[in-house]
């Protein structure tokens, strides 16, 4: 029960900011009551098998910048990560390649922090899902 709490409320952390940008806490799979993902720097159980063998999480290049993000590699933006950046912003009103710019220009602490507000519902004031319309807990609309 705390951890559907937990997940309801805002745990948006720099933990759940992946390599790619993505905020895993606003990911469907993050939030789902049975089986919750632990986000794409968490244990693989529970993860959907296209997040454990993602290549741009899995990235070597250069050495070590899956542990931090991917604004640190030389191909910055990749086009695998301009691929995944093109498809977010198409379907879920999103930008990894945004995040990133933000993270490196102004620092995860205030990333997360504008996070926080920018994915409450105004409905039951939980955190949405990037990945639906709706409000994941009390099916409130969505706001693009």
């Amino acid at each position: 029960v705390l951890a559907i709490i937990m997940r309801k409320s805002n745990p948006i952390s720099a933990e759940l900011i992946a390599p790619c940008g993505m905020n895993c806490a606003l990911c469907i799979a993050f939030q789902r009551e049975r089986k919750p993902c632990a986000g794409c720097r968490g244990s693989d159980e529970n993860k959907p098998h296209h997040c454990v063998v993602c290549r741009i999480k899995n990235c070597k290049e250069p050495p070590g910048v899956s542990n931090t993000y991917c604004f640190h590699c030389r191909s910055y933006p990749c086009k695998r990560l301009r691929q995944l950046d093109e498809r977010y912003r198409a379907k879920y009103r999103m930008s990894m390649i945004e995040n990133l710019d933000n993270i490196r220009d102004n620092g995860i602490r205030r990333f997360i922090s504008s996070e926080k507000t920018k994915w409450v519902c105004s409905g039951c004031g939980g955190l949405v899902s990037v990945h639906r319309d709706q409000c994941f807990h009390c099916g409130h609309a969505i706001q693009s």
